[in-house]
């Protein structure tokens, strides 16, 4: 499967867990706990997302070697919060950076830094208040940010 079907069937399966949780009524400590998961999903997402799509750029564009090279280096990315996003993918090229750059600001910076923010927390055991709405609203912005990503590595 390339990259970019992988990126799709995770947010697929991303999809219906946020749908799931619509279904969990109105108990306010269930919603926290289970937006508190989806944190952590969502913040992997970015993660496996961006793995993907760069490993699918280097199988199309380079050589076995440099393939080799790009997939074991890529596969330690965590903690992709917007800046380091921006310096993954502009890596690669500085137009690319300057693309993310102009794109990854105010709402999607704010998303992609606050999902990331509230998984660590969550991995430390941290209280987090957070609500499914606000996680909602941060994976729309960050599944924007995955398709502009998608698009500049491996556009269709």
């Amino acid at each position: 499967m390339t990259g970019r079907a992988e990126v799709v069937r995770q947010r697929q399966q991303l999809d219906s867990k946020f749908s799931r949780a619509g279904s969990l009524g109105a108990d306010a400590e269930l919603l926290g706990d289970f937006a508190c998961y989806l944190c952590v999903l969502v913040s992997g997402f970015v993660e496996q997302a961006t793995i993907e799509l760069l490993i699918e750029y280097a199988s199309r564009h380079a050589n076995t070697r440099i393939q080799s090279y790009v997939e074991r280096s890529v596969r330690r990315l965590s903690n992709l919060n917007a800046q380091r996003l921006i310096d993954v993918v502009g890596a690669f090229d500085r137009e690319w950076r300057g693309e993310l750059e102009a794109f990854i600001v105010d709402e999607y910076k704010d998303a992609l830094d606050g999902i990331i923010d509230l998984r660590n927390q969550v991995a430390h055991g941290l209280y987090v208040g957070v609500t499914l709405p606000r996680v909602n609203e941060y994976y729309a912005r960050i599944k924007r940010i995955i398709e502009r990503v998608a698009d500049i590595l491996v556009p269709r």
